[in-house]
């Protein structure tokens, strides 16, 4: 019996970024981008594994090599518009929080079921962890194209700035793929 629930959400590409320069998180949109086990070709987030952080300080030291499930980071263009109203600024980069992907049509889309598959037409699929938590590097750079608006991008962006993802299977995604939502069964756990 399959698990996964193919739903009646989908969403649509509008932007792909890469970041290749670890030294700031700020992305270059790209058009099409190579997807393998690694993530985002290119981008200073793939690989299979890396060194934990303080995402996971709870259950590993610092540096420890973990199976990386935070290959790419995924924000809707619709949470995107309400962190930007909210700040009160014109515009919002995604390159400016590092997104890799930003999608729209999935409604709540911080809050998709871990597990759930974002799978596109040619088979690209991608998984979600969890929600990517807001912080303060995506506020520093806002804070330089809006000074006394980007410190308060990690309250403002609360629930709103996206997930993390890993690839289950490979392929190229576009501007303009759509992508499928499959979830997992309804979870009530009672502890």
């Amino acid at each position: 019996m399959p698990v996964l629930k193919p739903t009646d959400f989908k969403a649509t590409i509008t932007a792909i970024l890469v970041n290749s320069d670890a030294k700031d998180i700020t992305s270059t949109a790209v058009d099409t981008v190579t997807v393998d086990y690694g993530g985002f070709v290119g981008d200073i987030h793939h690989g299979e594994t890396r060194q934990s952080c303080v995402r996971v300080r709870s259950q590993y030291p610092q540096d420890t090599e973990i199976r990386n499930t935070r290959q790419i980071s995924a924000l809707s263009l619709e949470q995107l518009e309400e962190i930007r109203s909210a700040l009160d600024i014109a515009t919002l980069n995604p390159e400016w929080l590092g997104a890799n992907l930003i999608l729209k049509g999935i409604p709540d889309f911080t809050n998709i079921p871990p597990g759930s598959r974002l799978i596109a037409e040619n088979g690209t699929s991608i998984v979600v962890d969890m929600e990517n938590q807001p912080c303060r590097f995506p506020a520093e750079i806002i804070e330089q194209h809006y000074p006394n608006k980007g410190m308060r991008f990690p309250q403002v962006a609360m629930g709103k700035r996206g997930i993390t993802l890993w690839v289950e299977r490979t392929g190229m995604l576009s501007v303009g793929d759509v992508l499928r939502l499959h979830t997992p069964p309804p979870v009530s756990w009672n502890y």
